[in-house]
Parts: C-alpha cells; structure tokens; sequence
C-alpha cells in the first residue's frame, strides 16, 4: 500500500512537472516566434491552433458562472494576444518573402473567401469587409469592453470593505464559520484582483486591433514595393497577390482577436449575474409571457402594411405567440403548486383516530413558514434554506457541544405569507418578517450615507434596518451597510434562537444520550459520576452551563468535576460553578484577545459585599434581593461601565469573586442578559488579566 502511494505521487509530481514544462515552453516558443521565421505548414497550424482556443475562451466564458471562475483570463489575454501577433508578423516574413509563391493554406483560404475571384471588385469588397470589420472591433466592442472593466474594477474595490464588513456580521452572528469566513474574504479578494486585471488586461485587446490595422497596411505598402521593385511583377499581378494575401491575413488575426474581445466584453458585464449566459437569459426572458404577445401582435400588424414581407413576419409572430404560451402556462403550473401548498392540498398519509396515540408529541425545534416563503425550501429553487439549516446544526454542535434536534420545517396558513416563527416544544421563542426579492440593509454604526428604504428592525438582534431592492444592494455596500438576503436573515435568527434557548433543548433523552456516547470512550469517569448524581441532576447542571452560553462539548472535563464534588452536595448551584472552574481555560481563551490578555471590570469592595449579602434561598435557587434604590443605582453603574468598554472595542467581562459570581450574574439577567460574569477561580495561570475599570454605586 505504501508503495502504491508512492508510486501514485511520484507519477502525480511527474504530471504536474511536465505540463509546467510544457506551459514554460510554450509561452517561450511564443516571443521567440516573433523574430524566428517559421514554414508554411507549422503556421497554417498555429493559425487553426488559435483560431480554435479563441472560440474554446467565448465558449469558457460563456458557460461560466462567475467571472472569478476564469480567474486566468487576463494572465491568457496576455499570451493570446502576444501569440496572435507572432503569428502575424511571421505570416508578414513569409507574405513579403515568396510572394506568390507563398503557400500558407489558411491565409489562401481566408483570402479567397472573403475576396473571391472578382478581380479588382473583389479586392475592394474584400477591403471594405476588413474595414469595417476592424472598426465594429475598435469603436464598438474594445472600446466598452474596456470602458465596462475600468468601472466594474473601481467599483469591485470600492464595495470591498462593506463586503468585508458583512462577511464579519455573519461570521459574528454565528451564521457561518471561521472557515466559511475566511473563504468569503478570499472571493472577495480574488474579485477585486481579477477585476483590477482585467482593467489592464482590456488594453491589449484594444492595442491588438490598432497594431493588426498597422501591419496590414504594412504589408500592403511592402508587397507593392517587393513586388514591382524586387520581384519585378506587374502592378497587376502585385494587387491581386499581395493585396489579397494581407486582407486574409488581416482577416485570419483579427477574426480570433474578434472573439476574444467579445469574450472580454462578456464577462466583465456579467459581474452581478448568478448562473451562466444561457440560463440568465433563460430566467429574465422567461419571466412574463405579455412581452412575446405584444411582440406578436406588432408583428402581425406590419406583415399587412404593403410592402413589407408578410411570408417572414408572420411566422415570427407565430413563434412569439407559441413561446408566450409556453411561459405562461409554465408561470401558471407554477402558482397552482404554491397555491396547493399553502391551503394542505398536498397529499398526507391519514391515520385513524382510533389508532393515534394518547400522547401527541412535540417538535424540540420547528420552523414554521408562511405561505410566500415556501420557495426558500423549494428544492427545485435550490432549497438554499435547508442547506443552512443544515450547516447551523453542524456548527451548533461543534460550537456548543449540543447535538440539535431535526429541525421541522412546515407551512402554517396561520401565520401572514410573509412571517415565519420559531417554536420549541410547540411554544413561540421567535418571528420575524421577510420581504421576498429584497435585502435587510442593517447599520452597524458607521453608515457614511443614509438609504431610502422600508424601515424596520434586524428580526435577530433588534438593530434599526432597512429593506431595499436589488437594485440598490451594491448602493447600500459601499455605504457601509451590512447587506443580507432572505435565507440569511432566517439563518442567524435561527442561530441566535439556538444560543438563547440551548438550555431549554436539553432535555433528559438528550442528555441521556450524551452520557451513552462519552461512556464509550470514558467508562470510568461517567459511571462515578451517575453514582453521585441522577440523570436529572447532571442535565440540570448542563443547562445551566448552557443558558450561561458555556459549551458543554469538553464533557469529559464537566463529568470529572462533577464525579469530584457529587458525592459532596447535590447543590446545582455549586456544582455548576465547579464545573464552570474546570472548564476555566476554555472560559478564558474564549474571551481573551490574540495576546492572551483578558481585559476585567471589576467591583467595589462594599458593592460586592452588598451584593453577597443580599443572597436569598428560593424554590428555583439562589437569587440576589438587592432593595429597589440599590438593585437601580448597581444597573445604572454597570451600564456605564460597559458601555465604555463596548466603545473600546472590547468584550465587557466582570470579573469578580466566587460567592459573588453566581450572584451578579442573576442580578443583571433582565437588563442586560448577554454579559459575561467570571469568577476569580475560573482564571487560569497562563492567562494575564487587567482590569480596565471598577464599577462603583455613586454617592
């Protein structure tokens, strides 16, 4: 096996050495074409040779779904545009060299297309095409091309930071992993880059046109001087040679540098496209079927007007007319599906009441639809929903070390189209509202131009937003906006539901399983602990752990600690701060900088005593029972604490002692449920703390 693997890398090195090779070579062979004069045979196949990988580029190009996907293409303009003007100075060497004598196939081919055999008439046509060929190049097709890729690469840097900026919202939200993250930044760059080469790369194209219009004249005015002067023939004989041998030669580079320039025109206009050539204009033609009946209808009209012929015109409006039969029937299919959807016209297997169980069970996690968000989970739509519900499970578990339930997804005719809500065990946590084929424009506070648009809030987070169309998107980008679609909105609210309510999907079958999958691997640690504690106990101090937003995924660790302090006290309280301790390093790294550095607010003495102090036992814990006045001048002074250390660009974290913990954290709950409370325990030996400010009740 070792050695097949070798031999298959080996063989693999081998590969890749030799097409390196052979790309080196050949880009070399290209500029040494320039002054190595080659015989008629090799150049009628380097002439095919590049006739073909021009048309393969439009092709390429056409099929291609995003531009960076042909990322060389600018490297390739380049050696294509240097190959063809190789080929052209050597057909040049040979055309004035042998005269009629000269044999190149393609160029006799080109020549005797396009100028025939009409003599003088024919060299004029032929002329004339070349012309006007050239110029339909230069003025039309180069000209925008390049004028399109100075734009789309000023405009690719410009959105780049906003694009940045709301790849960092999804990634802090939890709506996509460090990873995904990182990948987006990387397309992004790749974009910018590949616009910006295609800026400079477009100048060849339009350089390629005018130096093509030079060597063309070049070889006229050469080829009557060779002619009459060296070769002796008449003024006759030289027109009819040379003059046709430059048109279909001219003709022969420029018709491959005709199709590169188309290519360079299409793909720097399809920036904003989502599939390829064919299937945008599939989608946008196919929309409404009214514009081919209007389109049939004129023509109709002209093919009875005199003069006009009736027998092309009426059978292009029957052609119109039976394609805007087709879509509108398509269209009609399409909303008779939808409509059947949201009234449960969709068949359901029936099951006898007198066979339904005593017990109805509940979804630990559904998702619920109305009617006009259907095809967000549309699988002939892409389902692109479902992939992400799919991909926050993953995350879930490998972020909070809690495996989440299938999550349902269902429509409720109940809900308005446009609303969707989340349910655990049947009961509401969460809605919000979409506008289907617009964008959530929230501002993360550094807005540089205000938007007009629909007001409302971020459904996730509670932040002022706004709805925008899908033509102002890259307006709101490079304003500073953080842009998101419909199926991501629903996404981070999803992943901020599951952050929020972990505690409440944990459920005893769960942790029930989590114990029978760790006792696979460690016997010992999870049979003493479930000697000390029940099921029940060990669940309750998981979800605690959890609505602290504690990842329970180093269980090994959370188990030990509990088999340490069971046997102790069953006090859930106590043995959820123990826990908390032995997972003190993964606390610390997880709100600590690059650096390691863990920046603290920290409390008054007499503010943590009073706080000790007013413990009280309850039926559901331990609670802190500050007096009104105090509990409002203690949230008063902690807002104003945190909030300086938010405009720092900081994490608040208290830090503050062991009896204390539990405490403040239970104090601050209501107003402001996010914050971060660690004890002195749980800060390990490797970990430097500075407090950054002390929290202190005024008077």
């Amino acid at each position: 096996m070792a050695d097949a693997a070798v031999r298959t890398n080996r063989a693999t090195s081998i590969f890749g050495s030799q097409a390196d090779l052979f790309v080196g070579i050949g880009v070399v062979a290209v500029v040494v074409m320039l002054i190595i004069p080659l015989p008629a045979v090799l150049l009628d196949a380097l002439m095919a040779m590049n006739l073909v990988l021009s048309l393969l580029v439009l092709l390429i190009v056409l099929y291609t779904r995003k531009a960076t996907d042909f990322s060389v293409f600018p490297t390739l303009l380049l050696v294509m545009t240097v190959f063809g003007l190789a080929l052209n100075i050597s057909s040049t060497r040979l055309i004035l060299s042998k005269g009629a004598a000269f044999d190149g196939r393609m160029v006799k081919a080109f020549a005797s297309f396009v100028v025939g055999s009409g003599g003088t008439s024919g060299l004029v046509i032929g002329f004339i095409i070349f012309i006007v060929l050239i110029a339909v190049q230069r003025i039309v097709i180069t000209k925008g091309s390049t004028r399109i890729a100075e734009v789309a690469a000023r405009f690719a840097l410009d959105a780049m930071p906003a694009k940045q900026m709301a790849v960092e919202a999804e990634y802090n939200s939890g709506a996509i992993t460090e990873e995904e993250a990182q990948e987006r930044k990387r397309d992004i760059q790749r974009e910018a880059d590949f616009y910006g080469a295609m800026d400079g790369s477009s100048k060849f194209v339009s350089g390629n046109v005018t130096v093509g219009i030079f060597i063309t004249v070049v070889n006229i005015i050469g080829g009557i001087v060779s002619g009459m002067v060296f070769q002796g023939e008449t003024i006759n004989t030289v027109f009819g040679t040379y003059i046709s041998f430059a048109i279909g030669d001219g003709l022969l580079s420029q018709f491959p540098s005709l199709l590169v320039s188309t290519a360079t025109g299409i793909i720097v206009t399809r920036s904003i496209s989502t599939g390829t050539f064919s299937e945008d204009v599939t989608g946008q033609f196919g929309r409404d079927e009214r514009i081919f009946w209007i389109g049939a209808g004129v023509l109709l009209m002209f093919s009875v007007l005199p003069g006009f012929p009736w027998y092309v015109l009426i059978p292009l409006a029957a052609l119109l007319a039976f394609t805007a039969f087709r879509i509108g029937r398509a269209r009609r299919t399409k909303a008779d599906f939808q409509a059947s959807l949201a009234k449960g016209d969709a068949k359901r297997p029936k099951t006898d009441e007198a066979e339904m169980s005593p017990v109805v069970p509940l979804d630990p996690l559904s998702l619920e639809l109305g009617y006009a968000l259907i095809p967000l989970v549309d699988k002939d739509k892409g389902a692109e929903l479902l992939e992400r519900v799919h991909r926050i499970r993953r995350e879930s578990a490998l972020d909070l070390g809690l495996v989440i339930p299938r999550i349902r997804i269902i429509d409720n005719m109940r809900l308005e189209p446009l609303e969707y809500c989340f349910k655990i065990k049947g009961v509401e946590v969460g809605r919000g509202r979409i506008r289907m084929g617009c964008y959530l424009c929230i501002n993360p506070g550094g807005v540089r131009e205000e938007l007009a648009g629909e007001k409302t809030r971020d459904p996730a987070f509670g932040l002022p937003a706004l709805w925008v169309g899908e033509e102002k998107r890259e307006d709101a980008e490079r304003a500073g906006y953080t842009v998101v679609d419909p199926p991501s909105i629903i996404a981070t609210h999803l992943t901020e539901i599951i952050k929020r309510h972990a505690a409440e999907i944990l459920g005893r079958q769960e942790t029930q399983a989590i114990l029978e999958a760790l006792k696979k691997e460690y016997p010992a640690v999870v049979e003493e602990a479930q000697k000390a504690l029940s099921l029940g106990d060990i669940q309750k101090v998981l979800q605690g752990l959890l609505r602290e937003r504690v990842s329970i995924r180093n269980m090994v660790a959370i188990m030990e600690a509990l088999a340490d302090y069971g046997p102790v006290t069953k006090n859930q309280g106590f043995l959820t701060e123990k826990a908390r301790q032995a997972l003190g390093r993964q606390l610390c790294l997880q709100y600590a900088g690059d650096d390691r550095l863990l920046r603290v607010l920290t409390l008054e003495h007499s503010l943590e005593q009073k706080i000790v102090e007013s413990r009280a036992e309850t039926s559901s814990g331990v609670i802190s029972a500050l007096e009104p006045p105090v509990q409002r001048a203690w949230i008063k002074a902690l807002s104003r604490s945190v909030t300086a250390v938010h405009d720092q660009g900081w994490t608040p974290v208290i830090l503050c002692s062991e009896g204390a913990r539990r405490l403040v954290k239970q104090s601050t709950e209501r107003e402001l449920p996010d914050l971060v409370v660690l004890s002195v325990p749980e800060i390990v030996i490797d970990i430097t703390v500075e407090a950054v400010g002390e929290i202190r009740l005024e008077g």
